[in-house]
C-alpha cells in the first residue's frame, strides 16, 4: 500500500521518523526495564552443550579426557563444552521500498518502527555483553557493521539506522535477500542470534527458504513481522485505489467488500512463515507500528529464550 511521493523509490525514500525520534533516546527508553537475560556463547569451558574433541596439551583439566577415544585410537582426546553465557546479535533490516509506508495516525513509517525495535534490542543485547551486527535488505545509504561490543558499538548501530532511507524492489531483485544474508552466514557463529525486521510482503518467494537455511549449528531464528495497522486491518472504508510502492501495482476495489479474502491471505503468509520457521527452532513475532515498542522487544527476547526449550 502506498501514498503518492515526491521521491522514486529508485533514490531512496528518507525514513519518515513521525514521532519515533530521537532514535538513541527512545531506544535507550524501551530498553530500560527490558530483561537483558543471558544469552549462549561460544565459550569453550565445562558447561552442558557438547561442543566437540580436540587433541590433549599438558596442562589441561584431566577430568574432561575421553577415555573411549583413548580406547579406540590410543591418545588422549580432549572433549570440549559450549556454556551459556552470551552470544552474537545479528540484526537484519528490511528497507526495500514498501518500508517507507506510514498510513495515517501511525506514530512513524514502518522502517523507523522497525528501526527503533532494532536499536532498543541491540541496546539490550550489548548490556549484556553481547556482539551486535547489523545487515541490510535492500535499502539506499545503508551500512552493514560486524558483530562488536563495547561502548561505541551502540552509536554505530544507530548511527547506521538513521542514515538508511528505504529504496529497491524485491519482486524484481530476488538476490537481494541472498546477498543481504551472505555476510551473516559467513561471519555468525555457532549459537548467533538472527534477527530479521520486515513487513514480509513483497519479498520473494525464496526468502523464506534463505533465511531459515541459516538455522544451522544452534543458531536462533526469529523474524518480526512489522506492518503498518491500515495493512494489518486494511483498515480503509468504500472504494479504494492503492498503489504498491514495490512492483508498481495499482489495485481499485471495495474495502469492505475484500477485507475478508485479504485478511485471510495475510495470515495463510503469516502462517507459512511460522510453521517453517519453527521447524527450524525459530519464532516469529507479529508487531504493528502502534504497538508498545517495549512490548515488542520483551516479545523478541521470550522467543530467542523459547527457541532453546
Amino acid at each position: 500500500m502506498a501514498r503518492p511521493r515526491t521521491s522514486s523509490p529508485a533514490s531512496g525514500l528518507p525514513i519518515d521518523w513521525g514521532e519515533l525520534v530521537p532514535l538513541r533516546l527512545r531506544a535507550r527508553v524501551v530498553a530500560e526495564g527490558v530483561y537483558a537475560g543471558a544469552h549462549r556463547s561460544v565459550r569453550k569451558g565445562a558447561g552442558v552443550e557438547f561442543g566437540g574433541h580436540r587433541q590433549y596439551v599438558p596442562g589441561d583439566d584431566l577430568r574432561f579426557i575421553d577415555r573411549r577415544s583413548l580406547l579406540r585410537h590410543d591418545r588422549l582426546m580432549l572433549r570440549e563444552f559450549e556454556t551459556e553465557t552470551d552470544r552474537a546479535l545479528w540484526l537484519c533490516v528490511d528497507a526495500s521500498a514498501s518500508m517507507a509506508y506510514r498510513g495515517e495516525g501511525a506514530p512513524g513509517a514502518k522502517l523507523a518502527y522497525a528501526g527503533l525495535l532494532a536499536a532498543a534490542l541491540a541496546r539490550v543485547a550489548l548490556a549484556s555483553g553481547d556482539p551486535v551486527g547489523l545487515a541490510w535488505v535492500g535499502g539506499h545509504g545503508v551500512r552493514g557493521l560486524p558483530a562488536s561490543a563495547g561502548r561505541e558499538a551502540f552509536e554505530r548501530v544507530v548511527g547506521a539506522l538513521e542514515g538508511a532511507a528505504a529504496a529497491g524492489d524485491l519482486e524484481r531483485d530476488e538476490d537481494a535477500v541472498e546477498r543481504a544474508l551472505a555476510p551473516i552466514a559467513r561471519r555468525a557463529r555457532r549459537g548467533s542470534i538472527l534477527v530479521l525486521f520486515s513487513d514480509l510482503v513483497d519479498l520473494p518467494a525464496a526468502a523464506l527458504g534463505a533465511f531459515t537455511s541459516l538455522g544451522t549449528g544452534r543458531r536462533t531464528l526469529v523474524v518480526v513481522r512489522v506492518l503498518d495497522p491500515t495493512e494489518a486491518t486494511l483498515g480503509f472504508r468504500g472504494t479504494v485505489r492503492l498503489r504498491a510502492l514495490e512492483g508498481g501495482a495499482v489495485v481499485e476495489a471495495d474495502a469492505d467488500a475484500v477485507r475478508a479474502e485479504y485478511l485471510a491471505r495475510l495470515e495463510d503468509r503469516d502462517a507459512t512463515w511460522a510453521r517453517e520457521l519453527e521447524t527450524r527452532g525459530g519464532r516469529l513475532v507479529r508487531a504493528t507500528t502502534t504497538d508498545d515498542a517495549a512490548t515488542v522487544v520483551r516479545a523478541i527476547v521470550r522467543a530467542v529464550a523459547e527457541a532453546h526449550r
